[in-house]
């Protein structure tokens, strides 16, 4: 069992590390705990990256299962829990598509991934097309600069964290963003033809 958070409350990194440390030590409480933190976040960085919201619970699923094998092995080095996750999402999205021999897709459908609770149709349609044309326009980036929109706006990643991810310097993120969405806007200005 957990022990009961004292009065004084800890800062969501002391909680993360207090929750790691348990993990490491066998608790399932805190893994559990560690897995309802990120597993939303990991499956939507999974569907942007494959396209397939099967495929994607498969290497979620994956995901925690290497990071509950690999746990005593973390050791805390400059980076958050969260960017050690998401790297070794990264790692085994690659290796699916080394194995599958094909390229980064983007999605057809991502809308599961991205719930619309209020219920009004027109608003849903009209995301869903938002969402085809942003996906379109995306394969004209770079994969890096997909992988950092992929990061900071599907996975919600702050900057630091996605320059841990990725193995970059804030500033090569914050370039790499900018760029991004430059050409996004750019791309998405050109009026589509019939």
């Amino acid at each position: 069992m957990l022990k009961k958070r004292n009065n004084q409350a800890r800062s969501f990194e002391e909680d993360e590390a207090y929750l790691v440390r348990e993990a490491q030590k066998g608790n399932s409480q805190a893994f559990g705990l560690l897995y309802e933190r990120y597993a939303d976040r990991i499956y939507r960085y999974m569907c942007l990256r494959l396209g397939d919201p099967v495929e994607a619970e498969d290497l979620t699923a994956e995901v925690f299962l290497r990071a509950l094998e690999s746990l005593g092995s973390f050791r805390w080095r400059g980076a958050p829990f969260g960017a050690w996750l998401f790297r070794l999402a990264h790692n085994i999205a690659v290796d699916y598509w080394r194995k599958s021999r094909r390229q980064f897709p983007l999605p057809s459908e991502v809308s599961h991934a991205v719930p619309n609770r209020n219920g009004d149709v027109e608003k849903v349609l009209e995301r869903k097309m938002l969402l085809r044309e942003i996906q379109e326009a995306m394969k004209y980036l770079t994969p890096l600069q997909q992988q950092v929109i992929t990061l900071r706006f599907a996975a919600g990643l702050s900057i630091a964290e996605t320059a841990q991810v990725m193995g970059k310097k804030e500033g090569a993120v914050k370039n790499l963003q900018h760029k991004a969405l430059k050409a996004l806007r750019k791309l998405l200005a050109k009026p589509t033809r019939a």
